[in-house]
């Protein structure tokens, strides 16, 4: 495994990444992954494409094949960072004996974090994640939400400086989603680095600065969502009345007619207006030019080959 030694104003710098287990699977085929310092970043992508594999690498649960990168600005491994890295698995697992409080006790101290301080800071964030009423119960009398917020404490008590969640929403409520994407932006404002994996696209929409979409053990995109979204903004001019009479001026334009409204693919506002000057000609009336950007999961589909955006729909 190669590794670099020199500092990076990036939290994350990944390049190279390959992984293929036992049985010849390629979990990993050359990954490249920087995320910025003070950002949210979403890794994303269908069941098998590496995500989970790329995050254990990170935290040195799974051994790369190859690896050149930096956590924090040291070697991938490098025990300081690691120790103000908080880490939620997915289908984490706690002693079942256990109860709350001590949970995050016994990892706050695994962590390095001094009795006196890890005890403040288990009875904040257990009152942050709405646990208090259930700090003194067994974990093993825990829901699956439940369990899911004492995870999210347990990632935050030695009060990182990278936050790395795989599939912190899962098991949680409407309520409780919500409740995780207000602290994560707020964690965020105060300078935190937030690296997350998650299935559930339109969370990941509405809190990242950055994704990365997996696919087949490569990065098929990385960027903001604004720049890989950039590509599927379309216009759509709404009219009162049966376009039919127009259908071949608005193909000539480089746009198509879908029900009541003119669809134009891209920003060109020269073509717009001569839409717009062909429809007002013939007489129509026009209630609405409306941009529209196609989502997250649309583009993610595109992706991966499941549909078409941008230009012909």
């Amino acid at each position: 495994m190669v590794q670099v030694t020199e500092l990076t104003n990036l939290a994350i710098d990944l390049v190279d990444v390959h992984k293929t287990y036992r049985k010849r699977v390629q979990a990993l085929r050359g990954v490249n992954v920087q995320v910025r310092r003070g950002e949210i970043f979403g890794l994303l992508g269908p069941n098998g494409a590496g995500k989970s594999t790329l995050v254990k690498i990170m935290m040195t649960v799974v051994r790369p094949d190859r690896l050149i990168g930096t956590i924090l600005g040291r070697p991938v491994g490098n025990r300081k960072k690691l120790g103000v890295t908080g880490y939620l698995p997915e289908n984490h697992r706690f002693p079942a004996y256990l109860t709350g409080r001590r949970v995050l006790d016994y990892y706050g101290a695994l962590a390095k974090v001094p009795r006196s301080v890890r005890r403040r800071r288990a009875d904040e964030w257990l009152e942050r994640v709405a646990m208090t009423k259930w700090a003194d119960s067994r974990v093993g009398e825990y829901s699956k939400g439940m369990l899911q917020r004492l995870g999210l404490a347990q990632a935050l008590l030695n009060d990182p400086e990278l936050l790395v969640l795989d599939e912190p929403t899962d098991g949680l409520d409407p309520a409780g989603r919500r409740a995780v994407r207000e602290l994560l932006l707020e964690l965020r404002g105060k300078g935190k680095t937030i690296f997350l994996n998650s299935h559930l696209l339109s969370e990941l929409e509405m809190i990242c600065d950055r994704v990365s979409i997996l696919n087949e053990g490569l990065v098929a995109r990385q960027g903001t969502l604004r720049e890989l979204t950039e590509h599927t903004v379309e216009y759509r001019i709404t009219v009162a009345g049966d376009l039919s009479s127009v259908a071949e001026g608005v193909e000539r334009a480089g746009a198509k007619i879908d029900g009541a409204e003119v669809v134009l693919a891209g920003h060109d506002s020269a073509k717009i207006n001569e839409l717009i000057d062909l429809l007002r000609s013939k007489g129509f009336l026009i209630e609405s030019v409306a941009p529209h950007r196609f989502s997250l999961e649309e583009v993610f589909m595109e992706t991966l080959g499941g549909r078409s955006a941008g230009a012909g729909g």
